[in-house]
């Protein structure tokens, strides 16, 4: 599989061109361009995107406040699935709420030599003009991850082009485009989605944020350093009584207890320890099956030998999966994932699938939920757990997950690193009952 590319337009298009032209020439394998969004309806972008056969949409700018421009686009990217985001003369500036959702997923191609005539205020004409004036004898083009900061992310490429004797910020704008623009902003598409491992890999974020309700999710994997694994657990909620709960710590593990306990109607499936620690290893689930897992290691038997004796949640029509997660984290991250769920409608029978990784690669984890998505009954999850991509550190990894998370439906969050050389620990907890 090739990552999900979205560009992002308002004008002509030329950038955007040179991308789909990249692409009919086979240049781009790791990257499927499959949607081009532009911020106004009447560009010449979207003609450009209809006859290469890509997906169109338009996600007005004017008239409305940013918050309602972003909501609009980011439902568009998630329903498009869409994996990298690539600005190609988009003139608007994305919120630092929305860039931190996709970390080094957003790219774009400044017309100047960055830190060179760039930021706020330096865009089309205006930097080409800014260099003219300055006297430089040489520019040329930058494309770059996007931050909080206008021009601020990480570059991933950069190239000269030589000012001439009578230039104008026209013909060097154009000089510039042909010779740098239109050629690094096609590789740059290439060279990152390749580092997504040229197989879709979502980010986390995207991928827990792909449907309203994943359920109940587990991840592990290695930190963007490589230095530290992973880890982390998060509880969603469609009943009063489910959203009626908190995460708490218990020792070095976690529990989940009643927010409101007059209010507690079932505590029946809800209640339960979600994370401990067994002989230096780390055991997490969506229900007391934990407590089962610890108690066969404790007795020398295995993970497998556990959940062999288990079955998914007895909630017909549903039959809620039971996802779980074992890993030891020493030197190397070495994990095993499974899920029990029901083989047919009817509940009468249990499959149980395991899936275990010796090590992980730095910034990749794996992801498994419970459900594909919302429904009446709820579909349960398929396959193997999803490979995600890990960026930024606890505090990021943990403020991203709950972000991308439902609004509405989540409930609680844990999150946890552990130093692979060291073995320190590090954890938060968030939840939506404060």
């Amino acid at each position: 599989m090739s990552a999900r590319v979205a560009v992002l337009v308002s004008g002509g298009g030329t950038n955007l061109q040179a991308i789909l032209d990249a692409a009919a020439r086979g240049e781009l394998p790791s990257a499927q361009i499959a949607l081009v969004v532009s911020s106004r309806a009447d560009v010449y972008a979207l003609e450009r995107a209809r006859n290469a056969g890509v997906e169109t949409a338009v996600c007005p700018r004017a008239g409305r406040t940013q918050a309602e421009f972003e909501a609009d686009l980011e439902e568009t990217l998630r329903a498009h699935g869409i994996e990298l985001i690539v600005l190609a003369g988009f003139m608007t500036i994305l919120s630092a709420a929305f860039v931190q959702r996709y970390p080094e997923r957003i790219i774009n191609v400044h017309p100047s030599l960055i830190p060179s005539f760039c930021g706020e205020g330096f865009y089309g004409l205006r930097v080409h003009r800014a260099a003219l004036d300055y006297g430089v004898k040489v520019t040329g083009a930058t494309v770059h991850f996007v931050n909080e900061i206008p021009d601020g992310g990480r570059i991933i490429a950069q190239k000269a082009v030589d000012i001439q004797t009578g230039d104008t910020p026209q013909t060097l704008q154009r000089r510039v485009m042909e010779q740098a623009e239109w050629v690094l902003l096609p590789r740059a598409v290439e060279e990152v989605a390749s580092k997504m491992g040229g197989k879709g890999m979502k980010d986390l974020f995207q991928a827990a944020g792909a449907t309203t309700y994943p359920g109940r999710g587990i991840v592990a994997g290695r930190t963007a350093d490589g230095g530290k694994a992973f880890f982390a657990y998060f509880i969603m909620g469609r009943s009063a009584n489910s959203r009626n709960r908190v995460f708490v710590r218990d020792g070095d593990g976690i529990r989940t207890q009643a927010f409101d306990p007059a209010a507690m109607k079932d505590p029946s499936l809800i209640i339960y320890a979600p994370v401990r620690w067994q002989g230096g290893k780390v055991v997490v689930t969506n229900g007391d099956q934990t407590d089962t897992i610890c108690d066969f290691l404790a007795a020398g038997k295995s993970f497998g030998d556990a959940l062999r004796t288990r079955a998914f949640e007895p909630d017909a029509p549903n039959f809620t999966p039971r996802i779980s997660l074992i890993a030891e984290a020493a030197g190397k991250l070495a994990f095993s994932m499974a899920i029990l769920k029901a083989a047919d409608d009817s509940g009468a029978r249990c499959l149980r699938c395991f899936y275990e990784y010796e090590d992980m690669p730095a910034g990749e984890g794996r992801f498994i939920h419970t459900y594909r998505c919302d429904g009446n009954p709820i579909p349960s999850f398929e396959g193997e757990p999803e490979a995600v991509a890990l960026a930024g550190d606890l505090d990021a990894l943990t403020e991203g997950l709950w972000n991308a998370l439902d609004a509405d439906n989540r409930v609680s969050l844990w999150t946890m690193t552990v130093d692979l050389t060291t073995g320190d620990r590090q954890s938060r907890i968030v939840n939506r009952n404060a």
